[in-house]
This record gives C-alpha cells, structure tokens and sequence, in this order.
C-alpha cells in the first residue's frame, strides 16, 4: 500500500575505490553545532566582549604574575649571545664604514689584540677559536681605515678588543757610549745571563775577573765566547769585562756571544748585517726538556721486556 508520508534517505550505498577496488563506507556530513548560533546574544555568552586596541584607556591592566620577561637581545637564546652580539656589532660598523679611505696593510697601526683565551675571560662564554678568527679579521679590516678620519664610535668599539699593554708600543731605549768609551750589551742563552762592556783596546778580555782559559776549559766555548768578534775580524781592537751567571758553561758561553754582539753594534752599527749571517744577534729559545715520569730522560723509554 503506497503512502503519501515524506521519507527522509540519510543512508548512501557504499562507494568503491577505483585504485584499489576496496569498499569505502559511506560519508554522512554533519553540520556543526557552533555553526547554528547566529545571534548575537548568544554568541556574547560564549565569547569574550572585543578589546578596542586603537586606544590605550581600553585595554585591561597588566597582569604582572602571568608577564614574560623580555631578553633585550635575540641572541639570548643562543648559546653564545655576548659574543653573536659583538659580532653582529662589528659587522654593522664594517658595513657603515667600508666606504671611508684606508691606508696599505703594512702601513696600518700595528695593534695587539686580545687572544681567545683572553676573549673567554672577558665575556664567559665557551667561544672556539674558529669563531674568534671572524672577529679577528673584521677587527683588522676595520684597522685599516685611516686613522685621521677614524670615527669615535669605531674606535670605542675597537678598544674593547686591544690588550691591556700594547707590545708594539714599546719603544726599545737606544744603547748609547758612554763617557768612558764604553758600551754594554746583555745577552741570554738558557738559564745564563751575560753582561758585557766593550772598549776600544788591544783584545784583552776578562769574563767574572779571569781570562777565557780560566773560565772556559773547552776550546768549542772559547770560541764561542769571542764569535762575533772573530767573525767580523775585531778581535784585536776591542777589549771585554764580561759577568757571567746561571747555567753551564755552555750556556755562559753562548751568552756571551749575544751580548758581545750588540755591544759591538753600538761601536760599529755597520757590522748587523755581517753579525747577522754569522747568527750572533739571533735569540736562541731552545731550552732543555724536561723527564718525564715513566721514562729514563726528556723522551727516553726504557727497554720492553716481554715478561
């Protein structure tokens, strides 16, 4: 028997898949609750009135419990933020300033900056060597602008990387004769120190009061002693007071070579080159090495036995 009553189909037939040729169930949209409310009394009861942000009267007063505190830099949250800043701050100034004259590199100040040990100390911070190198090199790039027309900012911000002491800053006291004729020289080689007065003569020398012979038993130190003299062929014309202390008379030796060099440059100023191709005015830092614990000497080891 038909009726006449509407009939309301919400079920579909199920769909198949044309990739894989499965059976999908089928999709029954539901409409969204919160979709249905349109007026607007029902929805001031669910929501919060509107915040007017065009004047400052009408916004809500601060909560200090729930208020963030702010770092003044970005970089404070990375694991190195004093030195990104430093860097960042340098690059700024580069770019502000690239365009300003510069001088030669090797006609720049030469100026002492700090090393990264040094760095470490002054921020706290774990910086890498790596990474100093970049502030070192922006650093000099910045050094190279004339120092004329250096602005203040700049060189502000270039202060805090210099040494306490600048090294190249020293200026060495000039050795002069005295009114005697006489000049002197010190010279160190190991842990002996030798200082030795020169003066015009016939090429008698005295070390601590005696002759070479008294002091210095082997021929090798003797010579040694008056090299520089008997490289440059002046060994008959000078005479040398000599004090010699610390170390072996190896070392005394060598000492006194240095010392009898620059003495002699105050002399004859001429004879540096000559001085310096016979390896008389040339510093020598090597120094004996020190036992190790576990070993017969410096690097000695001793015999491996099996058992």
């Amino acid at each position: 028997m038909a009726t006449n009553l509407p009939v309301n189909f919400s079920v579909r037939l199920p769909t198949i898949c044309l990739r894989c040729r499965a059976t999908r169930a089928p999709l029954i949209h539901k409409a969204d609750p919160a979709r249905r409310i349109t007026t607007s009394s029902a929805r001031r009861a669910i929501a919060a009135a509107p915040i007017d942000f065009s004047s400052q009267d009408n916004l809500p007063p601060p909560n200090v419990q729930n208020a963030r505190v702010v770092p003044a830099s970005p970089s404070y949250f990375s694991g190195r933020p004093d030195f990104t800043d430093n860097l960042l701050n340098l690059q700024a100034l580069l770019r502000r300033y690239q365009t300003l004259p510069t001088v030669p590199p090797g006609q720049a100040p030469r100026v002492a900056w700090r090393t990264v040990s040094q760095y470490r100390l002054l921020v706290g911070e774990p910086v890498r060597a790596s990474k100093y190198h970049q502030v070192i090199e922006v650093l000099k790039r910045l050094n190279q602008i004339h120092p004329a027309i250096m602005p203040p900012d700049l060189q502000d911000a270039m202060q805090i990387y210099k040494r306490d002491i600048n090294p190249y800053a020293v200026v060495k006291r000039p050795a002069i004769i005295d009114e005697h004729g006489r000049s002197c020289g010190i010279g160190r080689r190991k842990s002996s120190s030798a200082k030795v007065h020169l003066v015009q003569g016939e090429g008698e020398v005295l070390v601590n009061g005696k002759s070479l012979n008294h002091v210095f038993g082997r021929v090798h130190d003797r010579e040694s002693a008056i090299w520089a003299l008997k490289a440059t062929n002046r060994i008959g014309k000078y005479n040398v007071w000599a004090l010699v202390s610390g170390g072996g008379t190896t070392g005394q030796a060598e000492a006194l070579t240095l010392g009898m060099a620059k003495a002699l440059m105050v002399h004859e100023p001429d004879l540096k080159p000559a001085l310096r191709r016979a390896g008389c005015i040339t510093r020598d830092p090597r120094r004996v090495e020190r036992k190790k614990p576990g070993k017969l000497k410096a690097r000695k080891m001793p015999a491996w036995v099996k058992r």
